[in-house]
């Protein structure tokens, strides 16, 4: 089945004069509200045939309440949802060509893992033969066919979660819903369950829409991602373009750490009062009175602090023209001790000209541009 949709491209692409093939979910000004709450205030997303899509932002900021209405478990307050090119706002969940991952998993805990799996078909009235096929090929996708007697209890997080990942796949969707599915992980295996989860979607090649309010998870697995605050989209794009060329002041804050620099701080620095931004890790320490180069801009300032973290170290330099900025510097041949002894130095600060980005008001949103 999937192999089939992944042909479907190519073929469009041998009739020129055929239209484009519709998005395979589409949002268009959709509202929610829960009385006078306003949960999601417009919203027009587009997500494409095998994309792994994210939306990413803080609690209450809509992005789960999106995906509830995609998935029919919620209906719009008003707007549009379409599916594969069809209006499917009051359509209920089992109508939906979509499955749906739950941070809680939702297993079945007195069924074994294969019947947890073969559970939906089964509700679906597929033949025995299909079924267990099916049932095998997911299992073993999962690298679970070890484990199809085990109960979910006598698994790992990890392996519980890609239990509830092979009982979705199984019923071969259209769309994966992804609702914060791997944040009842530890660290060390969410990191490695991000990497797992792109790797089956591409060989998948099924739509995934992923719901997180982790930066690392969206930046790590997707192809694009929209960013949410307060129940509207601050901006859609790849992570690349999300975390280099920020639409807003909430994107360049919320999407990795970001200095800010206003008023005469910022005066001194660039000769404009518009507040600045720019990344800590693309600012470089260098001595006290060393130069800029070519397009580099400089400012003085005073080590205050200093958090020694392993791979990198961050400084918090008091600046001379007012206010201060995180530098982040790998630790490539520095010991704790050596980076400890710089608190209180006298430092100069020097970036690249093009990570400044003036933050400037537009239209009641915060919007970024580059400096000079």
């Amino acid at each position: 089945m999937t192999a089939s949709r992944a042909l479907e491209p190519l073929s469009a692409v041998s009739q020129p004069l055929a239209a484009p093939a519709p998005a395979e979910v589409r949002l268009e000004n959709v509202r929610k509200t829960f009385g006078e709450i306003v949960a999601v205030a417009g919203v027009d997303l587009e997500v494409r045939e095998g994309e792994f899509f994210s939306l990413l932002g803080p609690s209450g900021c809509g992005k789960t309440t999106c995906l509830r209405m995609i998935a029919g478990f919620e209906e719009p307050t008003a707007g549009r949802i379409l599916l594969h090119g069809k209006d499917v706002s009051g359509s209920p969940a089992y109508e939906r060509d979509v499955n749906t991952v739950f941070q809680d998993y939702a297993l079945f805990p007195h069924m074994s893992v294969r019947e947890n799996v073969e559970y939906g078909l089964m509700v679906k009235r597929v033949g025995g033969q299909e079924r267990r096929q099916r049932v095998t090929e997911a299992l073993r996708m999962m690298r679970l066919d070890r484990f199809d007697r085990r109960k979910p209890g006598e698994l790992s997080g990890g392996q519980r979660q890609r239990v509830a990942l092979a009982r979705a796949i199984v019923n071969q969707p259209r769309v994966l819903l992804l609702d914060e599915p791997l944040g009842a992980l530890d660290l060390k295996l969410r990191q490695a369950m991000q990497i797992e989860l792109k790797s089956i979607q591409e060989r998948l090649s099924m739509t995934f829409i992923y719901v997180t309010h982790d930066q690392e998870e969206a930046l790590t697995m997707s192809d694009r991602l929209a960013v949410m605050n307060q129940g509207r989209v601050e901006q859609v794009g790849t992570p690349a373009e999300v975390y280099e060329r920020p639409a807003t002041g909430f994107v360049a804050g919320f999407v990795g750490a970001s200095n800010v620099l206003s008023g005469d701080a910022a005066s001194a620095i660039t000769g404009q009062r518009h507040a600045i931004t720019v990344r800590p890790e693309k600012i470089r320490l260098g001595v006290a009175g060393e130069q800029p180069h070519g397009q580099e801009v400089s400012t003085p300032g005073v080590v205050r602090d200093v958090v020694y973290v392993g791979a990198f170290t961050r400084y918090v330099v008091d600046l001379d023209a007012g206010g201060e900025l995180v530098v982040l510097q790998q630790n490539l041949a520095m010991s704790s001790m050596d980076v400890l002894q710089a608190r209180g130095r006298r430092v100069s600060l020097f970036w690249d000209r093009q990570h400044s980005r003036v933050i400037s008001e537009s239209g009641g949103n915060q919007k970024q541009e580059e400096v000079g």
